[in-house]
């Protein structure tokens, strides 16, 4: 199960499909972030496609030399723009292709207005998702909930993004969900509805263990993205953010022109997918490893004394540009991680945010974020962060001193927005809201493997921490995840340990979460997972999750971050 490939299988196929001669991309707002995850603006080229144009662009020109591949998702304003764009043409033919399952009466009015015949293809490509990684995808939605119930437009396009996914990697699943989240609940009846009612899209080739999805909620699991993170991916997005693989840098002092917006991405950068999971210290050895190496293909093209030197240089000029490239990008943003650690003093911001997640010393607690309290050199946000943790950890404490660090945020002047959002925390994900033993205090086996785990101490005092999601996903592949806490949805024909497992995580995941499922799939044979969710959060993404959760109501579609097989025959045409 490999989503980037999913998705990308089907732009090539597109490609492919219009056949020689100049071509242009027209997307929309979500499939411009689909195919600029998966394709290189240079990869695209080399295939005829010249031009990338946005359907709601108001002022693009006629171009009747061009023929058009349209992507979009079956929405009703991509309808209407798309309609428009035939009863004026600005090109010589049409290939529409849409992201996801489309109404007949939509195709309807698509033929009424191709008055001109000029549409050669329309067919159904089920890519409507953020391909992240191999492993994990996205929605980018913020703000899915109003409580603890969906947000009626979320849900809507969540289980649309769910069921393409299950289309693109040919699964007909089994599912699972949550038992303590209605939300989950819903999104799995909701699931389980659309493939009832195209069953003929889900007829794929049966195998001897049915393939699963597991339906998470974030509420269950509030600790894991308030840590600050130690690995290269993650903690980029922690420190910097990532929006769609790009890093806005121009807030870094002293950043050239050329670098204040970069590109990480583990499809088209070498050294970025072999070190994305190392942690820092790793990564500080490895990128002067990478500027050893340059140096040294530097000095070796200065030596030009020949034809035949000129001509090798020629040759490698544009392997040598790229390294130069990489370089450059690599060293500004560990240089600029690097600046952060040390101005907001994350070294023992984080052994104290280790501590409150994994340890159970109260009276050590209160003394370690007392001292943090009083540094004037940790942030706002890292302050708030500790004091989370500890309401989450110690929420129900008979010595509890949580008014007390309230009051000692205040005589800091820290924002009121911040101490109110301790109390939406705890709404949003306190011991009331969880229906799991996240701090191992009710099993006793999970209290032994912590107390042991504490006897013999741990490598990197800064990745203690494991996500809960991690101890749900052994259990299942082990097959001991409880059926009354993670019930099926219908009939269970399920009995052998599950092999294909796609988890969706309502309220957003982590890249903390994707570096335990890049384990779980480098070490457990014969198991592959893909992890999923509404987005990708950070501290602050989570945090505006938290808010708009907890918010009385909140009207319209959440907002939006600024974060395949060879077989075919279930593509419909029409």
């Amino acid at each position: 199960m490999n989503v980037i490939l999913a998705v990308k299988q089907y732009v090539s196929k597109m490609i492919e499909e219009a056949g020689q001669g100049m071509k242009v991309l027209l997307m929309d707002k979500d499939t411009t972030s689909y195919v600029s995850m998966v394709y290189a603006q240079s990869e695209i080229l080399q295939k005829e496609v010249y031009l990338f144009e946005r359907i709601d662009s108001p002022n693009r020109e006629n171009m009747k030399h061009l023929k058009c591949i349209c992507l979009i998702r079956p929405t009703r304003e991509n309808i209407e723009l798309l309609c428009h764009e035939l009863k004026n043409p600005k090109y010589s033919l049409y290939f529409i292709y849409f992201s996801n399952v489309v109404s007949k009466s939509d195709v309807k009015l698509l033929a009424e207005a191709d008055d001109q015949e000029l549409v050669r293809e329309v067919q159904e490509f089920y890519g409507d998702y953020i391909a992240i990684s191999p492993h994990m995808f996205s929605f980018n939605l913020v703000g899915c909930c109003q409580g603890i119930t969906w947000n009626p437009a979320a849900l809507n396009r969540v289980c649309a993004g769910l069921t393409a996914v299950l289309l693109s990697l040919k699964k007909c699943p089994m599912i699972r969900y949550q038992n303590s989240s209605e939300m989950a609940k819903r999104l799995a009846e909701n699931v389980r509805q659309v493939i009832s009612k195209d069953a003929g899209l889900f007829d794929f080739r049966r195998t001897d263990v049915p393939p699963l999805v597991l339906i998470l909620d974030r509420k269950d699991d509030c600790v894991t993205p308030l840590l600050n993170q130690w690995t290269y991916q993650a903690m980029v997005h922690e420190l910097l953010g990532i929006n769609n693989n790009r890093i806005d840098l121009s807030s870094v002092p002293g950043i050239t022109r050329d670098l204040q917006e970069v590109v990480l991405s583990s499809e088209h950068d070498e050294f970025y997918t072999n070190n994305m999971y190392m942690n820092f210290g790793e990564i500080g050895t490895n990128i002067k490893e990478l500027m050893d190496d340059f140096q040294r293909k530097s000095q070796s093209q200065k030596k030009i004394e020949s034809i035949s030197d000129m001509k090798a240089f020629v040759e490698n000029y544009p392997q040598f540009k790229k390294m130069s490239g990489t370089v450059a990008k690599h060293v500004t943003v560990v240089g600029e991680l690097s600046r952060l650690i040390g101005a907001r003093n994350l070294l023992e911001v984080s052994e104290c945010e280790q501590e409150l997640a994994c340890q159970s010393d109260h009276s050590e607690a209160l003394r370690k974020i007392r001292n943090v309290l009083a540094n004037e050199k940790v942030s706002e946000l890292d302050t708030f962060r500790l004091v989370a943790l500890y309401a989450l950890r110690y929420e129900r404490h008979s010595n509890n001193d949580l008014s007390a660090l309230m009051e000692a945020m205040a005589r800091k002047g820290m924002s009121e927005k911040y101490r109110r959002m301790i109390k939406s925390l705890l709404d949003y994900g306190g011991n009331r809201a969880r229906g799991s033993d996240l701090f191992g205090t009710k099993n006793p086996i999970s209290q032994a493997r912590r107390f042991f785990k504490g006897l013999k101490g741990v490598e990197n005092i800064y990745t203690q921490h494991t996500p809960l999601l991690q101890e749900t996903l052994d259990q299942l592949i082990k097959g001991k995840l409880k059926e009354s806490s993670f019930p099926y949805l219908g009939p269970s024909q399920l009995r052998d340990r599950p092999q294909d497992i796609i988890v969706f995580m309502i309220g957003g995941s982590t890249y903390e979460e994707a570096f335990s499922v890049y384990n779980l799939n480098k070490t457990t044979t014969g198991v592959r997972i893909v992890l999923g969710g509404t987005t990708v959060h950070n501290c602050k993404s989570f945090l505006e999750e938290v808010s708009l959760a907890t918010q009385s109501s909140i009207g319209g579609m959440p907002r939006r971050t600024p974060s395949t097989s060879s077989r075919t025959s279930n593509n419909r045409r029409f």
